[in-house]
């Protein structure tokens, strides 16, 4: 394939993911603006739970990066017993990790909701931990919804779940009001329209794959020699782990980062926390170009053809420009941005001042992002995985150390450890021939384990 084509490629694949994550934020602030009606307690409530919910997600990962790789991977192969195999994989995991999640949070919810708001018999924690008695069983729902992402996007459609978040958040702007306020039920309500919602969006994931876009017939299925469920599972597991690490770590630094800037001042802490809602418009770009670019290395090594560096020049490209154009837009708007989202005084100075501070960071993080859809596709994410832990780790302490400069201080920390990470991965970028060992999903038994790696001639990557 020529650059062109793979540019193509990349923006066909990347711009509903694109609009299927920023969906998932919409859901975030509906439940928000109909929330606030009902008091300061149950925003709190809510801001924690659906923080909750955002780790979580990393935990089903496992399931739906993996399926979508190995989806992926199998369809660019031809081989059908390996799609299947690998849509059978994702399904087990969600069949063990949903139950432990779902209802360990349901028998921990109230201890949970006094963690995570400092004790106490207040108004939040009551609540809080009414929404998680809803929310936590409920996550079922949202990790089924994961890994039927997952097997879309391996098998190149990237609308479809763009539609069921539609779907979902359109339900829920109807379900809000109405069960918030009509029935009530306050901030319960909340969470069951979320379920709802979800649910809705669920179904009809679950009609397209029934329709045979995405999946195969059992009488097929058995023709194929399919291997066993558990090692259909542990393959999905070796290929999402890394990449479901990569995403708690974040989440785990990012919280991690508060208590850091809650250091340096109040205000502070409430222009952080205002600046990086509005740093998720650009990050989630960054992020739906790694899924095109993990979606298309994967589908290009099953086909026999090993054109990394020339998938990974071209997911630079892209997602570069769209850090480039953050950096421009936050040096120019910074004000207006903060302003957007109700900051006054000097919560809006400082929020403008750490927005027009972090456009290096968000250049650097772009690069970062799409080279990591390359280890994905290609299963070599555990050395992601590792430079992620490692980078994160130290952005902490030279946070710590550089908290005295404020919020500039903080950036630089930021910029400077994504400057080393993407050092690390772009040293393992141009040694692509030990990226790692990439696996393709077999068809039968004795090849189930076996490493595979493309046999494409080199002479692919210059086309």
């Amino acid at each position: 394939m020529r650059a062109a084509e793979h540019r193509r490629e990349l923006v066909t694949l990347a711009y509903p993911v694109y609009a299927e994550l920023l969906s998932g934020v919409t859901a975030g602030i509906i439940n928000m603006v109909w929330v606030a009606r009902l008091g300061g307690h149950a925003v709190a409530a809510v801001a924690v739970a659906t923080n909750v919910e955002n780790l979580l997600l990393g935990v089903i990962f496992v399931a739906g990066s993996g399926t979508t790789v190995l989806v992926a991977r199998a369809r660019g192969a031809g081989d059908r017993a390996a799609t299947h195999s690998a849509v059978r994989g994702g399904w087990a995991l969600w069949a063990v990790i949903t139950p432990v999640v779902a209802v360990g949070g349901y028998l921990c919810r109230e201890p949970l909701a006094r963690l995570l708001l400092g004790g106490g018999e207040g108004g939040s924690l009551r609540l809080a931990t009414g929404y998680f008695a809803i929310a936590l069983p409920g996550i079922a729902v949202l990790f089924a919804t994961n890994v039927v992402d997952g097997i879309l996007k391996g098998m190149g459609d990237t609308r479809t779940p763009m539609r069921l978040a539609a779907v979902a958040n359109g339900s829920i702007l109807v379900l809000d009001p109405l069960l918030i306020l009509g029935c009530g039920l306050g901030v319960r309500g909340a969470a069951i329209a979320t379920v709802l919602g979800r649910s809705a969006a669920l179904a009809c994931g679950l009609v397209v794959l029934h329709r045979g876009r995405a999946s195969r017939r059992p009488a097929e299925a058995a023709e194929c020699g399919i291997g066993s469920l558990g090692a259909d599972a542990r393959r999905t597991a070796r290929t999402g782990l890394p990449m479901s690490a990569d995403f708690v770590v974040r989440m785990a630094g990012a919280l991690a980062l508060v208590a850091v800037v809650a250091r340096i001042g109040v205000d502070e802490v409430a222009a952080y926390g205002i600046a990086t809602k509005a740093m998720y418009v650009a990050t989630m770009a960054f992020y739906s170009v790694r899924q095109a670019a993990a979606i298309h290395t994967a589908h290009l090594l099953g086909a026999g053809h090993d054109q990394r560096r020339a998938v990974g020049r071209q997911a630079l490209l892209l997602s570069g420009a769209l850090g480039l154009s953050a950096l421009l837009i936050l040096l120019t708007a910074a004000p207006w941005i903060m302003r957007a989202f109700g900051s006054q005084g000097e919560v809006a100075e400082a929020g403008a001042l750490y927005l027009r501070c972090l456009g290096p960071y968000l250049v650097l993080l772009a690069c970062f992002i799409a080279l990591g859809g390359v280890f994905e596709g290609s299963g070599a994410s555990p050395a992601l995985a590792r430079v992620t832990l490692c980078g994160t780790t130290l952005q902490l302490a030279l946070a710590y150390g550089l908290s005295g400069w404020g919020l500039p201080g903080i950036c630089l920390a930021m910029a400077s450890s994504m400057a080393l990470q993407c050092a690390a991965v772009g040293r393992m970028y141009l040694r692509t021939g030990r990226m790692g060992r990439t696996e393709r999903p077999p068809a039968t038994g004795s090849e189930a384990d076996r490493p595979w790696i493309p046999a494409a001639a080199a002479s692919d990557e210059t086309h």
